[in-house]
């Protein structure tokens, strides 16, 4: 497989972009990749020492690089309000967010903070609280908003009569919806952005497969070591069968920069486990119906206590 770990960004000198996730793996080659087009960076992280380490790292690979931590669990709609008050309070247009953190298959049923399955609550509702709160300095900014879904969100469906996965839990499976309400919140945002006139353009993007840390050991979610998948991608990746920590990251970055992007689209590696990015011509099929995507937007409002302001 052919692969490339870096693309072209254009000048993001004075753009102030926020990248979800990037104190470590794909999320920090994405943040990179933006600091050395010049845009000013936020990384919002729940642990601050973990922040400074990677803001530390980032400014190692890129002198003179602008980049702040600020603190964020998007398992707490309490931690995401915060955020939005700072952010909302500091006035500054927003250009760029990429919704990128997320957690993937805990080894037995966990919730949120606000008492949402874990995967969902985080995956799905937290980046839509956080979004929706933002809106106002997206709008300002005419953001470009890229949400990551996921190779899991190629089959699978949403889960509507248990979406919080209380009976007969399969972590796969709530993954893979929290995956596909990624998506079809992206597809529905940009379509009522459309419709509104919010100036917003909204798009997806899925990174293969790469040896992330998302199976990696995390104690916090209740995995005590790496998973044997993750070690199984981990040679995927050096055969190049699947793809880099690097290359993995570029589906995002251009979903975020390329200029002759628009909302709606959707941007994935050449070949589906990895591979240079690009422009891909379908949507998979769980990702495809606006029905699901409005009712899910109504359902995560009403979970939430989010609206778009106006």
């Amino acid at each position: 497989m052919s692969d490339t770990s870096d693309i072209s960004v254009p000048d993001l000198t004075g753009r102030l972009a926020i990248v979800t996730g990037a104190s470590d793996g794909i999320g920090h080659v994405m943040a990179t990749h933006l600091a050395r087009a010049g845009a000013d960076v936020v990384v919002p992280v729940r642990s601050a020492e973990k922040g400074e380490s990677a803001a530390a790292r980032l400014r190692a690979k890129v002198p003179g690089a602008r980049v702040s931590i600020r603190s964020l669990d998007l398992a707490s709609l309490g931690s995401v309000a915060a955020l939005v008050k700072q952010l909302i309070a500091d006035g500054r247009p927003i250009d760029i967010l990429i919704n990128n953190a997320g957690v993937m298959t805990p080894p037995r049923r966990q919730e949120t903070t606000d008492g949402f399955e874990l995967q969902f609550g985080t995956n799905h509702l937290g980046h839509f609280a956080l979004t929706l709160g933002l809106l106002p300095l997206l709008e300002a900014g005419r953001a470009r908003i890229t949400h990551q879904t996921s190779i899991a969100a190629r089959g699978g469906a949403i889960h509507w009569d248990d979406l919080a996965w209380r009976r007969e839990y399969d972590g796969a499976r709530a993954y893979s919806q929290s995956k596909i309400a990624v998506a079809l919140f992206a597809r529905e945002l940009d379509a009522r952005s459309r419709a509104a006139g919010w100036g917003i353009s909204s798009n997806l993007c899925h990174p293969g497969i790469s040896p992330t840390n998302l199976l990696a050991a995390q104690p916090e979610i209740g995995r005590e070591r790496e998973t044997n998948l993750r070690r199984l991608v981990r040679v995927m990746s050096r055969l190049r069968i699947a793809g880099t920590v690097a290359s993995a990251a570029l589906p995002a970055v251009m979903a975020a920069t390329d200029p002759d992007a628009r909302g709606d689209q959707f941007y994935g590696p050449k070949h589906t486990l990895g591979g240079p990015p690009v422009l891909l011509r379908e949507l998979w099929p769980p990702m495809r119906s606006m029905e699901d995507a409005r009712r899910l937007w109504e359902e995560s409002e009403r979970l939430v206590g989010a609206r778009p302001a106006g």
